[in-house]
């Protein structure tokens, strides 16, 4: 008993403030769902302040090495939903393909529909960030981000850009598209950093 009373709290003390868990995956987004028929004209630019910028194929990057990833995520709308099973390319692995310029200190992610939403540089380069291709063991639905989102479980979800198409390195922080309409700039879930009116 004592046990799983442990287990229960160990759980809880994953779930911050205000949060509620669920056991789905609710369908959230500003504006319409991309749905991509020729992947061909998709691909991935990595520019801003890199001594070169890089452009992934979508066959480029989807050959590239994935890994395992488990992770809890929380949503500004008040829902977690905890132990999500993904599969991705490491951060590190689109890093080795570019070098930063040393003034580089923030990203901003760029997705369909000109969606953008912004980063520490630190952040992005976490080793529990990822480019996520799969949930649960199946690839991502278009509704939550097919074929490629970000993932960075330990903000906000909103941060974890759907339909990623950029990746744009900054030396200064500027607000993406719900940052700019009342979101926080960080979005620490455990500070309940929700929206920033200020």
């Amino acid at each position: 008993m004592e046990n799983v009373q442990n287990t229960s709290q160990a759980r809880r003390d994953r779930v911050p403030p205000g949060q509620t868990l669920t056991q789905n995956w609710p369908v959230l987004h500003y504006g319409s769902v991309p749905y991509y028929n020729d992947m061909s004209k998709w691909d991935l630019k990595v520019f801003g302040l890199v001594e070169e910028p890089y452009t992934f194929t979508y066959k480029e990057f989807i050959s590239l090495p994935r890994r395992q990833f488990t992770n809890d995520i929380h949503c500004v709308t008040t829902w977690s939903k905890l132990d999500n099973e993904w599969e991705g390319v490491a951060v590190s692995e689109i890093m080795s393909r570019v070098k930063l310029k040393p003034e580089a200190t923030h990203v901003m992610l760029h997705a369909e529909h000109g969606w953008t939403t912004n980063l520490p540089l630190e952040d992005f380069l976490r080793e529990t960030s990822f480019l996520g291709i799969k949930h649960n063991g199946t690839l991502l639905t278009p509704e939550h981000g097919a074929p490629v989102r970000m993932v960075v479980p330990h903000l906000y979800f909103w941060k974890s850009a759907k339909w990623l198409r950029g990746i744009e390195f900054m030396s200064k922080d500027k607000p993406g598209f719900w940052e700019r309409n009342g979101y926080h700039m960080y979005g620490d879930p455990f500070k309940e950093q929700r929206y920033d009116f200020d």
